[in-house]
């Protein structure tokens, strides 16, 4: 492997710049034409860095449906297995995809929602709140005569004038 770049920084840096460059931007200094299949061959390998939290796949219902229908034309020992390898999935996933076709096609193919399911909201819900919040003010006025009403009546009992009698307007 070292012998492949070895060669191949030769070619691309005939006059023998330094390899720092490449590194640092990984593209020759030379830009020059210099074994474009070195080069092809160099940027076929896969990046042997490990991604620090991996991406899960996302399967859309056509690409789902096309693995299905794939899958059901397979007729001979170990084409399905081959089928799962190339695509990158599990039998379990399969066979729950044939699950939801069967149920109802491209629908059901589609991912549903995940986490928790919000509450259908209640109708009266609205009427609800309105009448709490005006029992709680029709509380207040009433306790505020209530309280009035009890000290007319202590006024009453001090002054010695009872107040189930309405005053009369012939005695003035």
């Amino acid at each position: 492997m070292n012998n492949d770049r070895e060669r191949l920084n030769e070619a691309a840096n005939p006059a023998g710049e330094t390899e720092g460059a490449r590194r640092a931007t990984g593209v020759s200094p030379a830009g020059g034409a210099a074994a474009p299949q070195a080069l092809a061959r160099l940027n076929n390998r896969p990046d042997p860095e490990v991604p620090e939290k991996p991406t899960r796949r996302k399967f859309n219902a056509a690409q789902k449906l096309k693995i299905v229908q794939e899958a059901d034309q397979c007729t001979e020992y170990g084409e399905i297995g081959a089928l799962l390898r190339r695509e990158g999935i599990y039998a379990s996933q399969l066979s729950e995809w044939r699950k939801q076709r069967d149920k109802g096609s491209l629908d059901a193919l589609n991912p549903a929602k995940r986490g928790r399911k919000g509450k259908a909201k209640n109708p009266l819900a609205d009427e609800v709140t309105r009448l709490e919040r005006e029992n709680r003010k029709l509380k207040k006025s009433l306790e505020k005569a209530e309280l009035i009403i009890d000290f007319q009546k202590k006024i009453a009992a001090l002054l010695d004038s009872p107040l189930d009698q309405p005053p009369n307007i012939e005695d003035e």
